[in-house]
């Protein structure tokens, strides 16, 4: 039987005058994707055990609008945002917390100039924070011996500045993460960013996941994390191309955090 996870919704919370202090976005990879599911999970496993006071909108929830935007489609993006804007302000939302490095960015960098002014925080940022302040403690071993990559998003990493807090959720893990050739400052695109995720390749020489995936292997890795669905996608579709599915897992920071804290069940 799977384990039932505590998750409450903005408007159940409110019908009780209840105002959470953060609003866990999903996303819509988080919410509809199958694979994503499970990283929603873990999430929502964490922040549970950590006691965090958080809600989801539910079907509330819509896009962000980040898709739109990046495929060139402006009317559409500042309709869905003000939609998502008029939602959140009127249950006072003043933190968001997602998995998403584009809803992340949208939120943080964009949204401000259309009237929705929060605070914004990526899931490993408020991951690595709920470990500093000892609110979720690991269990020592879990990953010992085991070659473990990280591969950055753009919308966290370049495009946000945020290359530490991922690495030092997986350091609390003592994991000895095995860099790629092209990381931080210089990493490379997993191919799904700008609307890519939603149409075909251009026609081209090697597609970028393939590449990117072929520097993740020559780490010779057990694990390749990532801390994005779309990413998450790309890089399990490159270990494919190379079968190395049998060898090489593919999972998102939670996913792994969730298996290396005390008292918190495998997910599955």
């Amino acid at each position: 039987m799977s384990e039932k996870i505590k998750v409450r919704t903005m408007a159940e919370l409110a019908a009780e005058g209840k105002e959470p202090e953060i609003l866990f976005w999903v996303g819509c990879a988080g919410s509809f994707d199958d694979r994503a599911k499970k990283i929603t999970r873990a999430f929502a496993k964490l922040l549970n055990q950590a006691e965090v006071d958080f809600a989801v909108l539910g079907t509330e929830e819509s896009c962000t609008g980040d898709p739109a935007k990046r495929a060139g489609n402006e009317f559409l993006f500042q309709m869905q945002a003000a939609m998502n804007i008029e939602v959140m302000n009127g249950y006072k939302v003043k933190k968001i917390v997602t998995t998403c490095p584009h809803c992340y960015n949208t939120f943080k960098n964009e949204y401000p100039d259309l009237g929705g002014q929060y605070e914004v925080y990526h899931h490993t940022e408020l991951l690595q924070s709920l470990l500093e302040e000892g609110k979720l403690k690991v269990e020592g071993g879990t990953y010992k011996g085991l070659n473990i990559t990280y591969h950055d998003p753009c919308y966290l990493g370049r495009g946000n500045g945020q290359y530490e807090a991922p690495r030092n959720v997986l350091h609390q893990l003592e994991i000895d993460i095995k860099e790629m050739k092209h990381h931080k400052e210089n990493s490379v695109c997993c191919g799904a960013g700008g609307g890519q995720m939603f149409k075909e390749a251009e026609p081209q020489k090697e597609e970028i996941f393939v590449m990117r995936t072929r520097e993740a292997l020559e780490t010779d890795p057990k694990i390749i994390a990532t801390a994005c669905a779309f990413c998450n996608t790309m890089l399990t579709d490159g270990v494919k191309h190379y079968n190395k599915e049998q060898d090489v897992k593919v999972l998102d920071i939670a996913e792994i955090l969730v298996k290396g804290i005390k008292d918190t069940p495998d997910t599955k």
